[in-house]
């Protein structure tokens, strides 16, 4: 083998050795990055899923508590606000309204005893219940996948392919500033 087969040669080996792992890591961010917004399309979904519910829910209980004019107007406008979400942290923002809201509703529903028996409400609240369990569940996903990205963003090496190829960090869903604290229910009014 001649000397400047050994040296193209070499230098072939040393451009693998170095661009190899670039595009690995390049490819798992990308990997990494479409399962972050799977999980996050996972969340819209369910967010949509009960959105079409309520109008239903709400439509129910306003034949029963037609005075009850408030509660409907803060769930209308926390449905608006989340429709019109573009990113992660407005989108829990919004989320987190609508779910107070809807708790609101609820503590309603306790003073109406015929609305709790009516078929039609029972199906919908189940509905709703089961909605509320999977978009808890896709939070839970996303919120692994997306500190998987993130923790695979920072590390080095792949903390400068991130940096080069604009890999952004992902929001990650959080429990309101209240969540932690017991809520007060009152069914004597």
């Amino acid at each position: 083998m001649s000397k400047g087969l050994k040296t193209i040669l070499i230098i072939i080996a040393v451009i693998l050795v170095i661009t190899l792992p670039i595009i690995s890591s390049y490819n798992n961010l990308v990997s990494l990055e479409q399962k972050v917004e799977q999980s996050a399309s996972n969340i819209d979904t369910n967010l949509q899923r009960r959105s079409d519910l309520i109008p239903n829910l709400v439509n129910t209980v306003k034949g029963y508590a037609a005075h009850e004019e408030e509660i409907f107007t803060d769930i209308a406008e926390a449905r608006s606000k989340l429709a019109g979400a573009t990113n992660v942290s407005e989108q829990a923002d919004a989320d987190s309204e609508l779910s107070s809201a809807l708790s609101r509703l609820l503590v309603v529903v306790e003073k109406y005893p015929d609305l709790k028996a009516n078929e039609n409400f029972i199906a919908l609240s189940d509905e709703l219940a089961g909605t509320e369990n999977r978009i808890a569940i896709a939070r839970q996903d996303y919120n692994t996948i997306a500190t998987k990205y993130n923790t695979k963003r920072r590390k080095f090496p792949t903390t400068i392919i991130a940096s080069i190829f604009n890999f952004e960090e992902k929001p990650l869903y959080k429990a309101d500033e209240g969540a932690s604290e017991v809520p007060k229910v009152d069914f004597t009014e």
